[in-house]
Formats: structure tokens, sequence, C-alpha cells
């Protein structure tokens, strides 16, 4: 197999967290949603914590993006 390929293919094999994060994400968004439909007094509060839990989760997607480019382009 050639160097490029397999390169290419780590890249690939990395960037597969994202459908993780993904599906998270639609969770998050999902149980935010309901939670503010049953109690909208808690919106205040729950937007804090739903922010938080957003970031930390789009971080995994940065993150495997910056691996992917990593593999590409510096080993």
């Amino acid at each position: 197999m050639e160097i490029e390929a397999v390169k290419i293919l780590a890249a690939a094999i990395a960037l597969l967290p994202i459908l993780g994060v993904g599906i998270g994400l639609g969770i998050i968004f999902g149980a935010y949603n309901l939670a503010v439909s049953r109690n909208p007094s808690s919106a205040e509060l729950l937007e804090k914590k739903f922010l938080l839990m957003f970031a930390l989760t789009e971080a995994l997607a940065i993150f495997a993006v910056l691996f992917a480019l990593l593999f590409i382009y510096v080993v």
C-alpha cells in the first residue's frame, strides 16, 4: 500500500467520531427542546447547561478534524 493511501485511510478513520457527535448533538437538542416545552420557566437554567454540553460535544468533532488533518499533512 502506498503511503498516501495509508494517510487518507487514517484520516477517514479519524473522522468516524463525527458520526457519534452528530447523534449526540441531536439527542442534546431534542432533550433541551422537550425540557423547555414541558417547563418553560426552567429555560434560563437549562440554557447554561445546554450550551456547555453543546460546546463539549462539538469539541470532539473539532479534535477529530484536527487529527485527520494531522494524519494527512504531518505524519
